[in-house]
């Protein structure tokens, strides 16, 4: 093993790589890891070294208080590969600003701008194999901080440790989703941690979403916990709705997520000169405009999928199928962001970023 420093980064490399063991063309989504995680330790109310080591197992203690009162976010992030073998992330700084606010949100000290930074480089300059190029290959990043101090009082932590680890990914979504518009369960409620990207958030889903598989549906539409009556995010991303042509999306809140995407598909609309309209949609509405003809899309976004279209939605136990139009916006801004992403396309948003 090779240990070097850089900066203030230790680096701990492998001494043999494990990715002729992976099979690029049958990835399932966040299963794979590559070579290196980073680590970093929060106690003695600072954070300690930053390293990076060899990719594997943990050891830490059943009485962590991560495992009994949650306190743990997380990010998605991807770094991509363009057909000259550079590498290049998307709007970085989004995510290291969302993760310490979700932190914040949940009492886990914020961790330090250069830390992440030196880190995410390094890590992508260690492991850029495990990138392949081409549409929709990409290196899927997760940063995580997690509650590590041992004791099952009811408080925050004062030990934490923050984490980068990378998965080798292809599409998210094969194809189009059929959702279900909940009307039992919630996602989130005002004064909550909805707009944080905390562990539990994703927990709560799972078995609502597994009714809605069930009964043959692959993703639910959350809606607001008080009424069931206003549309807020679809499964894990931001939900977008095409009336006529304007572009409809919830605002955020203290129970949505500042999307990363969510924010760049505005953006894209904006330059394109279509009409959007950030606003609370009701379900009443959009079944008017589904009855009516005047909803041409709906469609998802988020960093695993970019954008995911819907191809039905079913209220009241009754679907509603939508028919994709030529001028689709979903097909339209999933290929104008992968375009900036894999550096096919200008940029003139400033959003990509080489990695050195």
């Amino acid at each position: 093993m090779i240990t070097q420093e850089n900066s203030n980064l230790i680096i701990k490399e492998i001494d043999t790589s494990r990715i002729g063991a992976v099979d690029f063309d049958n990835l399932t989504f966040g299963s794979d890891f590559s070579d290196h995680m980073f680590e970093c330790d929060y106690k003695n109310g600072k954070w300690q070294e930053p390293t990076i080591k060899p990719y594997g197992l943990l050891t830490i203690s059943p009485a962590a208080k991560v495992f009994h009162y949650g306190q743990a976010v997380f990010e998605g992030m991807k770094a991509y590969k363009d057909d000259n073998g550079d590498v290049f992330l998307f709007r970085p700084e989004k995510n290291f600003e969302r993760i310490n606010k979700s932190s914040k949100r949940m009492a886990i000290p914020e961790f330090p701008e250069d830390y992440f930074f030196d880190a995410l480089h390094a890590l992508l300059n260690l492991d850029k194999e495990w990138i392949r190029p081409g549409n929709g290959n990409s290196l899927y990043l997760r940063p995580f901080v997690m509650a590590t101090q041992v004791g099952v009082s009811a408080s925050p932590a004062d030990k934490y440790k923050f984490m980068i680890l990378m998965s080798p990914v292809q599409s998210y979504y094969s194809g189009d989703v059929k959702v279900i518009i909940a009307q039992e369960y919630s996602r989130s409620a005002n004064g909550g941690v909805g707009a944080a990207k905390a562990a539990g958030n994703y927990g709560a889903q799972f078995y609502p979403t597994n009714l809605a598989k069930e009964q043959g549906y692959d993703q639910v539409i959350w809606t607001d916990a008080n009424e069931h009556k206003y549309l807020e995010e679809a499964g894990t991303m931001n939900v977008f709705f095409r009336i006529n042509d304007t572009l409809i999306t919830a605002p955020i809140s203290d129970r949505i997520l500042d999307g990363v995407t969510r924010n760049s598909v505005l953006a894209l609309a904006e330059r394109a000169g279509i009409k959007t309209d950030v606003r609370k949609l009701s379900v009443d509405e959009l079944v008017t405009a589904a009855s009516d003809g005047s909803l041409k899309e709906i469609f998802g976004s988020g960093t695993a999928a970019v954008i995911s279209p819907v191809s039905a939605f079913c209220y009241n136990e009754k679907d509603y199928t939508l028919i994709k139009p030529a001028d689709s916006y979903a097909t339209r801004f999933k290929k104008e962001l992968m375009d900036i992403q894999y550096n096919r396309a200008e940029d003139s948003f400033g959003w990509r970023i080489a990695v050195k």
